[in-house]
């Protein structure tokens, strides 16, 4: 065996321990030049940017004839370069455990994260039995998340049901009347008892509920953060929709940021389906690191152009505002 010689091994470690010495003031030095360029988190460190996912709903919107399945969404979202997939719930096939599996393994292979699930439920009724299905619902979604690996899943918290058109409703820029004989004080009861029911599951399956501003009683910030801090668990935070604030967006996404934990960022080329806002996400972003918040946005395309062009341009507008 050839001996080292003691002086080159000397002469090569103190030459090695100056290298790392500049390599670490340049590093130290990028780190000093993003917090000073805002590029860095708030609280002084060098940032990363936020990962970038695509909700399955953006290949399908609701129209007819484009309701792919989710093992194309996950494949195409891989060659368009998203870091994850959030899942609408009603726009998967199955919920076998055979068909969940395959899910995992597909994202598994392209290299991709299942990072949100979007459910349905409304707890904003009178009818007991009707909440009480919704609750069940809530658990059964909770049950799919956790088999898929999927750490959050998105809540509503229903409607009044008196607007009965969905398209009506967007006419009345999500304004519906009260049910006759019951109050707001009402609905807000009735919300928060169903989600403190659900919470101890979610909590066991290690799968967070994210509130969305989406209608009903979270229409409002003032809504959305009423059911939040009244339940007060570390398992209930804000699932923040860019697109939901209709009017004067960035005062209300501003007062949830603090408490939001997963973010869906609209566009709408070709036109919304139901509305267009022309959103500003440099200042969505800036108000966003302002709060620290480092988690998923996962992009709702809500226009009518092909979702071939509409979905990777999208992609590069939230990369360049969160990245």
């Amino acid at each position: 065996m050839e001996s080292i010689d003691r002086r080159g091994f000397l002469a090569g470690a103190v030459g090695a321990a100056a290298g790392l010495g500049a390599a670490s003031c340049s590093l130290g030095q990028i780190g000093r030049q993003r917090a000073a360029s805002g590029k860095g988190g708030s609280d002084g460190r060098s940032g990363r940017g936020n990962p970038i996912a695509v909700s399955t709903y953006s290949f399908w919107r609701f129209k007819r004839d484009l309701k792919l399945p989710i093992e194309q969404c996950i494949d195409e979202a891989a060659e368009m370069g998203f870091d994850g997939v959030e899942i609408l719930h009603i726009q998967m096939e199955k919920e076998t455990n055979e068909y969940l599996q395959g899910l995992k393994r597909r994202a598994l292979i392209n290299g991709i994260d299942l990072c949100g699930m979007s459910t349905h439920q409304g707890f904003v009724s009178p009818d007991k039995g009707k909440r009480q299905r919704n609750i069940d619902h809530t658990l059964k979604t909770i049950d799919l998340a956790y088999k898929l690996g999927i750490p959050i899943i998105r809540l509503n918290t229903g409607r009044w049901g008196t607007t009965r058109s969905f398209d009506d409703l967007m006419k009345n820029r999500g304004i519906e009347p009260v049910l006759p004989g019951y109050t707001e004080e009402d609905g807000f009861k009735w919300v928060i008892e169903s989600i403190e029911k659900c919470l101890p599951a979610g909590e066991q399956a290690g799968v967070m509920l994210g509130l969305e501003n989406h209608w009903g009683l979270a229409r409002t910030a003032e809504g959305l953060l009423r059911i939040v801090k009244a339940i007060d668990s570390p398992w209930l935070r804000v699932l923040l929709d860019t697109g939901n604030f209709l009017e004067e967006p960035y005062d209300k996404l501003e007062m949830c940021a603090p408490f939001t934990v997963f973010m869906q960022a609209k566009t709408y080329y070709g036109g919304g389906l139901w509305y267009t806002l022309d959103l500003d996400y440099p200042r969505i972003a800036q108000i966003m690191r302002k709060h620290n918040f480092r988690g998923w946005v996962s992009l709702e395309f809500e226009g009518n152009e092909d979702y071939k062009t509409a979905i990777p341009k999208s992609l590069t507008v939230l990369r360049s505002a969160f990245g």
